[in-house]
């Protein structure tokens, strides 16, 4: 049996980012991934806000995006954000996880694809979940589970509109109950998606899919579709992330906003804790130093958002929404869109 320091459980950004920066602290650390290739899977639209692209390097991002037009159910006289600086940029997700197995690889870490977990044949002083929204590694080490979920489903493809990039966000409690349907199209490539509480829909999902991009202006695109979605936890930060013998990261650690359901800007930023805490605790094999890793503080911070959330999940009929956008449209409520939408 291969003995090592940290098996890392899930090959997404937040797995690869913490097995990169433990190997490169000088750890032994093998990943270990179920699917058989990173292409396929995927489960994020791979949007990186601003905060992210001031902070981090990122390969394989599109074009910038600094409009965004919010949509009510009727789809009439849109709510307009315009952002002086770059806020979006839609990843290419298949390139910018094979740039970070090569860079976890050349650290030291070793990837393995079409590896089940538990490992038969790995034996790790600590285990780090980086599995997703379901995750076992959770349920095997005994800590806290997503319960709040939304299911999502995307369609992603080149375009050739030469528009200026946009970002559209339609509410609608028909198509994407307590969550929204959205285009992104930043003029190379266009995503097409909604999500919302999977006890709401009233139909299933591809099906629902195709009735939004019926009723609104889609892109047409000039090469292949791909689909892509899954779950969505939405419940905040999990209060017990860690033990002595592993934690949870990304979604796994349910470290997406609760209102927007953005998760790459936290799983980047937790990952970087989450290695700081992981080679502490085995270098000196204190367990106070878990106590950094502690999700009940954390979670204060998702305060805010899960009550937005808990209100965005109030609207159920096309006339609320109608009514809450007759309030978005003045200059507060503008200014809080704004607010959500670019901070």
């Amino acid at each position: 049996m291969d003995t090592v320091d940290v098996l890392v459980v899930g090959a997404g950004l937040a797995g690869l980012n913490t097995a990169r920066l433990l190997a490169e602290a000088g750890l032994d650390v093998a990943v270990c991934e179920r699917r058989t290739s990173l292409e396929t899977g995927i489960r994020t639209t791979g949007i990186f806000v601003r905060r992210t692209l001031d902070d981090y390097e990122l390969p394989h991002l599109g074009p910038a995006v600094r409009r965004v037009l919010l949509y009510p159910p009727s789809g009439e006289n849109p709510v307009e954000l315009l952002s002086p600086r770059d806020e979006f940029r839609v990843g290419d997700m298949e390139g910018i996880y094979a740039t970070a197995v090569e860079e976890a690889e050349r650290a030291g870490a070793r990837v393995s694809l079409n590896a089940s977990y538990p490992a038969k044949s790995t034996k790790a002083r600590f285990t780090i979940g980086a599995d997703g929204a379901r995750s076992t590694v959770a349920k095997a080490l005994g800590l806290d589970v997503n319960r709040q979920l939304i299911t999502g489903i995307e369609e992603v493809y080149p375009v050739r509109t030469g528009s200026t990039p946009t970002f559209h966000c339609v509410v609608d409690p028909r198509l994407a109950p307590g969550y929204i349907a959205w285009v992104i199209d930043d003029g190379e490539h266009a995503h097409v998606g909604l999500a919302g509480r999977a006890d709401r829909f009233t139909a299933p999902l591809p099906q629902l899919l195709q009735r939004f991009r019926d009723s609104f202006p889609t892109p047409e695109p000039t090469g292949p579709v791909k689909r892509r979605g899954g779950p969505i936890p939405v419940g905040g930060l999990l209060r017990r992330i860690v033990s002595p013998q592993g934690l949870l990261v990304g979604d796994a650690a349910g470290a997406v906003s609760p209102l927007t359901a953005g998760g790459l800007d936290p799983c980047m930023r937790m990952s970087e804790l989450a290695a700081s805490v992981t080679f502490d605790y085995l270098r000196s094999g204190n367990r106070y130093v878990l106590e950094h890793y502690d999700g009940a503080a954390m979670r204060r911070r998702y305060l805010l958002r899960s009550q937005l959330r808990r209100g965005l999940s109030l609207v159920r009929s096309p006339s609320v929404a109608e009514f809450a956008f007759a309030l978005l449209r003045t200059p507060p409520g503008k200014a809080v869109a704004k607010k959500i939408l670019f901070n």
